[in-house]
């Protein structure tokens, strides 16, 4: 008898679209499970049978650990695959699964609360001789202990929530007079996301790389390693930019850190697919990080440099056999490199974005792969991770992946909603990222002023097809003979067109059967609409042949630019009306979620950059500051009201 034939996956997106492909692929059946916000979701669609399980909110449907056990009994699925964040690495819900007669597809509970805690695990890692990063690790949590021991420790420091992972409930701490307010956010953050608001500190490393080494094991006692990835291009201490093989890696190297990772696994008995990650200096010394008990994010990369499916892999050791391959069967070809794309806006200090996808057309050229659970007009909601997918590349040279990831990257159409399609294209064009000389800091310091992370201006061109296409749309509407007919045709048009709190005068001049003339400005320039059918235009301008992923609703155009996309508005009948200044008193919601802190109350004084107020969406809490000095006029929130874009929280005078 087989162990399992039906598997439940505990997870959603695009995670939970991958898993299903492997394992339906293999002959097993799927389950999947969704929230309410979820009922219409590519996981959803392509799963045998389906279960609802809650509400939105995690708490009461990805994270409720009884609904997913009883959907699993109702379907009759005897294995659960958790995928990654949730419920992946929750030594309980593993438990859970037992208790119940059902197969885990991952590693033991033991195994899985031990490395779930970062201060539990470093401890181990000491123990078990893996070089560690210095720093504090102990069970007292009060201020008084870890202001003591951040002394002794020395700045610049790392706060770290020891449940956490993803970047969340991690602060950089410069100095002394920073860590009271950064342990607060810290362990409020680390509460909400992961329960427990337990915190580690450690020295940190100026510039190290972030390199990972992926670990696998088996009932038997087998234990191999699978090669490295580089994941230091991140930001807010989120990966965005993964490779493997890391470009600075030696053969020596990499046997040292695969060593080390095989200690650390062999330290709990580690069964499956688990990831030991390493910080590794300039010296070429690595320390120990933490280790994830699951399927990483990142691990494509893997797959496409070994040819191996890890997921076929963990199927295969839940199942109860060896691994398929020794240490020394293990091969390395070519390079690999991924990238995440997430609902955010670098322009705006990274802040996840909500929206409902309007047009969405992956670009496929030869060795790339993209992981994704996206379908056009689903909403991207604020209750979970602003990932919306990853785009794989595989070549025979890092230069050949890099190459095909970046036209990949400009050619993925993405309408509806905002995200970091031109920092992508950016990072993967910046001459220092070509070269394979940087480090975690390579955002901060090469990309401090980048343009791509101010906002996106709209250019003369990309003014002049919206105003064409604002036109075409009315025309087209009408479907009248005389469609835009005038007494006098050589009078041009006067448009507005909007984007964010700009507005550009555009003219356009439509004579019949003549190419439209566009003036911007000083720039005039000469446009033609070969065609438009609702999703694509292609136009020529000043003799140049373009064509542009559109999508026109209301006097609303998303167009996309190559990379990315534009939101541009017709604000030509719309009266002018006053825009808050920067240095407005009005505090607004910059994205839909969920207020978790107000520090302040009606009638008190408050100052210029004082935290007011504490919004959580997207797994992470974001701090909404005054803009002004004043008096707290009007409060219009309180802790636990879901809020809207742009809706106003409070008044400062």
């Amino acid at each position: 008898m087989p162990a399992f034939s039906k598997v439940l996956i505990a997870n959603r997106g695009e995670i939970a679209c991958r898993i299903q492909r492997t394992a339906q692929a293999l002959g097993y059946r799927t389950v999947a499970v969704f929230s309410d916000a979820d009922a219409e979701a590519l996981h959803v669609q392509m799963a045998d049978e389906a279960v609802n399980i809650g509400p939105a909110p995690v708490q009461q449907s990805y994270l409720n650990i009884a609904a997913i056990i009883d959907a699993a009994r109702r379907t009759g699925a005897d294995a659960v695959h958790p995928g990654y964040g949730f419920l992946s690495e929750n030594a309980a819900f593993a438990l859970a699964c037992q208790q119940a007669g059902i197969i885990f597809i991952g590693p033991s509970p033991e195994a899985i609360e031990l490395m779930g805690s970062k201060r539990l695990s470093k401890l181990a890692m000491i123990k078990a001789g893996v070089s560690c990063i210095k720093g504090y690790q102990g069970s007292e949590q009060d201020d008084a202990t870890l202001n003591r021991e951040a002394e002794r420790i020395g700045y610049p420091l790392m706060i770290k929530a020891s449940a956490g992972g993803g970047g969340r409930g991690m602060r950089l701490v410069h100095s002394a007079g920073e860590l009271l307010e950064q342990l607060r956010t810290a362990r409020s953050e680390a509460l909400h996301g992961f329960g427990s608001d337990e915190l580690i500190l450690e020295q940190a490393l100026i510039d190290p790389r972030h390199v990972e080494v992926q670990v696998f094991g088996d009932q038997h006692g087998n234990l191999i390693y699978l090669g490295e990835r580089d994941c230091s291009i991140q930001r807010r201490h989120q990966k965005i930019i993964e490779e493997a093989p890391c470009p600075v890696m030696t053969a020596e190297l990499r046997q040292a850190m695969g060593e080390a990772a095989l200690k650390a696994g062999r330290a709990v008995n580690y069964v499956g697919a688990g990831t030991v990650e390493f910080l590794l200096d300039a010296r070429g010394q690595f320390y120990f990080l933490e280790m994830n008990t699951r399927l990483q994010v990142e691990h494509p990369v893997t797959e496409l440099i070994t040819g191996l499916d890890l997921v076929a892999w963990q199927f295969h050791v839940a199942e109860g056999l060896p691994l398929p391959l020794g240490q020394e069967q293990v091969q390395l070809n070519g390079h690999a490199m991924e990238v995440r794309l997430y609902a955010e806006d670098p322009a705006q200090g990274f802040v996840p974005q909500t929206g409902r996808i309007a047009v969405w057309e992956p670009a496929l050229p030869g060795g790339v792969r993209i992981d994704h659970g996206l379908i056009e007009g689903q909403s991207v909601s604020p209750f979970y991770d602003p990932m919306l997918g990853k785009l794989i590349a595989h070549g025979a040279t890092r230069e050949e992946a890099r190459r095909k990831l970046l036209r990949a990257v400009q050619d993925s159409v993405l309408l509806g909603v905002q995200s970091n399609q031109r920092l992508l294209a950016s990072l993967l064009e910046h001459p220092q990222f070509i070269s394979g000389e940087f480090s975690t800091g390579f955002i901060p310091t090469c990309f401090a002023d980048h343009p791509c992370l101010h906002p996106h201006v709209p250019s003369i061109e990309e003014l002049a097809i919206a105003a064409a296409l604002f036109y075409q749309a009315s025309a087209q509407a009408h479907r009248a003979p005389l469609a835009g007919w005038r007494n006098n045709a050589s009078v041009p048009l006067h448009y507005r067109i909007g984007h964010e709190d700009q507005d550009w005068p555009v003219e356009l001049n439509a004579e019949p059967g003549k190419p439209y003339r566009a003036q911007v400005g000083a720039r005039a320039l000469e446009l033609k609409v070969i065609g438009c059918d609702g999703r694509w235009a292609t136009l020529e301008i000043d003799g140049i042949r373009q064509r542009h992923a559109y999508r026109l609703k209301a006097g609303e155009l998303w167009l996309f630019t190559r990379p990315g996309s534009l939101r541009l508005v017709d604000r030509t009948q719309a009266l002018v009306s006053s825009q808050a200044s920067v240095s407005s008193g009005t505090l607004k919601a910059p994205m839909d979620g969920a207020i978790v802190d107000v520090l302040v109350s009606e009638g008190s004084p408050v100052s210029k950059g004082q935290l007011l107020v504490v919004l959580e969406a997207m797994k992470m809490e974001h701090p909404l500051k005054s803009g002004i000095d004043g008096v707290l006029k009007r409060l219009q929130v309180r802790v636990g009201d879901q809020v809207k874009n742009r809706q106003i929280l409070l008044e400062v005078e």
